[in-house]
């Protein structure tokens, strides 16, 4: 299985508002710079969507480093929150529908496709990939 080293971000301009959203995926020698916007969405929306599109770019299955500034992205794996709104037919531990599960839907299925591999990496600061995704994402939102 090939590796492929992803990072994503999103972006609003207000919340709910305008939104972007950005990848960078790597592989070998090889990196690609992917991003897109919509016009009325949430910063958690395209947090989703980036990781979405990103995995949905891959042509085979890979395993994947997956880093992204989104605790809200990452820890839903990582902690294993999916498993449970899956468990609980889509309601969180407090019983309210999940957000934007037709999203989570669509990355639980891409990660049974994918070997991922979840990474926090802290936002905003000298990550030059996640600063680059940021920028793409905001780029986007210009580009409404």
């Amino acid at each position: 299985m090939e590796k492929v080293i992803i990072y994503t971000d999103g972006a609003c301009s207000g919340n709910p508002g305008p939104g972007g959203w950005a990848a960078v995926l790597m592989y070998k020698e090889n990196k690609k710079e992917i991003s897109g916007a919509i016009k009325n969405t949430t910063n958690n929306i395209m947090e989703l969507t980036a990781v979405v599109e990103a995995l949905k770019t891959l042509k085979f299955p890979c395993k994947v480093d997956l880093y992204s500034d989104s605790s809200y992205v990452i820890n839903a794996f990582e902690k294993k929150w999916i498993f449970g709104w899956m468990k609980n037919n889509w309601k969180t531990s407090s019983k309210e529908p999940v957000k934007n599960k037709e999203i989570w839907q669509e990355l639980y299925d891409l990660t049974k496709v994918h070997k991922v591999n979840f990474i926090k990496v802290k936002g905003h600061s000298d990550n030059v990939w996640n600063n680059r995704c940021d920028e793409l994402a905001r780029e986007a939102i210009k580009n409404i």
